[in-house]
């Protein structure tokens, strides 16, 4: 967790990291990281305060991390850094885990397909359903690894057709889309939960953000915030602005 600046990769049109179109922002991100929830509040919020809503869209791929580490994201790890992100950004919502340890989220990998299926009803439709299954895990303690917690966050929304939705994750429609999702994340190409990429190929692994851990590595210690500088998302949405303006002509 120490990549914040902006950088510019060499990349091609085609390089399956990147959105396919200027007025939209690639996250690679995982449900269950309490970094990731930082960043997409802030992503939203600061959009709206840009007055960008309507104009810049997410994309939010999977960065699976039970697949990159092989376990679950245990619990303890999770646990002790929602003190120390909560106080970075106290609005995103957050609580311990209150129920038996055996409620507990053991894969995030069929909310990441919800919220890719979702995209099939439109941008607003899946950016609202990861928004609001973050908040059920961080906030409210639900348990997003079933089915009927995913389809009743998404009748939540208002944004959801959630029929769809079920048939969807029911066939497993979007199911290959998540797997070639973390292949195009796999050796190092993405660097972590959350990781940013405009169509330009400029891009920022958890934006803003410098940390290192103390009295142990993840489950053991605790994350330390070495530097937070939250303005790094106006630069972002700024420069995807940007992007769109000039790929339609100013219009």
């Amino acid at each position: 967790m120490s990549t914040t600046h902006l950088d510019t990769t060499d990349t091609a049109p085609d390089d399956p990291r990147l959105p396919d179109s200027d007025d939209t922002i690639v996250v690679f991100t995982d449900l269950n990281c309490s970094f990731a929830h930082v960043a997409v509040h802030r992503l939203h919020e600061t959009r709206r305060r840009l007055g960008l809503e309507g104009r810049i869209w997410f994309d939010l791929r999977a960065f699976p991390l039970e697949l990159f580490n092989r376990e679950v994201n245990a619990r303890p790890g999770v646990d002790s850094e929602i003190a120390v992100l909560g106080a970075v950004e106290p609005d995103a919502g957050w609580r311990l885990w209150q129920g038996p340890d055996w409620t507990y989220p053991v894969t995030t990998l069929p909310a990441l397909e919800a919220v890719e299926a979702a995209k099939a009803q439109g941008w607003a439709a899946s950016e609202q359903l990861d928004r609001a299954l973050r908040r059920a895990f961080w906030a409210e303690g639900r348990c997003v690894s079933l089915r009927h917690v995913i389809l009743d966050v998404a009748r939540g929304t208002g944004a959801v057709d959630v029929g769809l939705l079920a048939t969807a994750l029911d066939t497993g429609s979007a199911r290959a889309a998540v797997m070639a999702q973390y292949e195009a994340a796999r050796d190092d190409r993405v660097v972590c939960s959350p990781h940013v990429f405009l169509r330009d190929g400029t891009h920022s692994a958890n934006p803003g953000v410098t940390a290192h851990w103390i009295g142990g590595d993840f489950g053991v210690g605790y994350p330390y915030i070495d530097d937070d500088r939250p303005e790094i998302y106006e630069e972002l949405l700024t420069h995807a602005a940007k992007l769109a303006e000039s790929a339609t002509g100013g219009r």
